[in-house]
């Protein structure tokens, strides 16, 4: 859903950098990383610098997007890094029984069902569930040593540890390059007639209702399709909620 604009940042005429401005607590790590990777695509092509500027936090995939451009710049009161893998879930199976309600479940392939949330945990599962986390970690942690490289200080047990870090402290590890907002850095990099252009796009809780796929004009939806789409709508920002409660914001 990016890519429009991304593709637009780098094509425009005269355009001298493209500037990221992030406000991010994380997310899918495939998203982050398919979205640093066009970023990084489009800048080789074009041979542009990529600057990014924290707001709030970057921390976990938000950090995994700063980590596409060249330099990365932070208020004295960001949160950064957050250079790890989490999940978490619940488990029913004794509210079940309490209530009296059986579990069915039928499946084919005998690991379909691991972390199934109203089955008991397997020590197996978790196994897997652990070997899969330090595969995606492996792939942040490989992702930040390219991009920052000799930048880093600090040891990798601490960097990569989960924790997260105000941007001053950040700027002392090496996880950012200084701080400061988008408009002092490009005013000191390009001159006093720097033009900042803004390519954004806005996606709330009714731009998830009213979706790209759905051709309005052509059928109206019914409303059991809109009652879904307004609970998928609830529950993904009841998730980002979560994501933002993390780091108390």
């Amino acid at each position: 859903s990016l890519a429009p604009q991304i593709e637009r940042a780098f094509s425009m005429r005269r355009v001298a950098a493209v500037a990221l401005v992030i406000n991010s607590p994380g997310g899918s790590p495939a998203q982050s990383a398919l979205i640093c990777d066009r970023i990084r695509a489009w800048a080789d092509e074009k041979k542009k610098p990529v600057y990014a500027f924290t707001e709030d936090v970057a921390a976990s995939g938000g950090y995994w997007l700063a980590c596409a451009a060249d330099e990365i710049y932070v208020n004295e009161s960001s949160i950064i890094g957050s250079i790890g893998v989490i999940y978490g879930g619940f488990g029913f199976q004794d509210a079940l029984a309490k209530f009296g309600v059986e579990r069915r479940l039928y499946t084919a392939g005998e690991k379909k069902s691991i972390l199934d949330a109203f089955s008991p945990q397997k020590e197996e599962d978790v196994k897997r569930l652990k070997s899969l986390q330090k595969e995606l970690h492996d792939n942040f942690k490989a992702l930040v040593r390219g991009r920052r490289g000799d930048r880093l200080k600090g040891s990798a047990r601490m960097l990569f540890s989960g924790e997260f870090w105000t941007g001053t402290n950040a700027v002392n590890l090496g996880l950012v390059d200084g701080v400061g907002d988008i408009r002092s850095v490009m005013l000191a990099k390009f001159g006093d007639k720097v033009e900042l252009r803004v390519l954004a796009r806005r996606q709330g809780l009714m731009s998830m209702i009213r979706r790209d796929d759905i051709k309005w004009r052509e059928a109206a939806p019914s409303l059991g399709d809109l009652g879904g789409d307004i609970a998928a709508g609830l529950l993904a920002a009841a998730e980002e909620r979560f994501l933002w409660n993390r780091y108390g914001l």
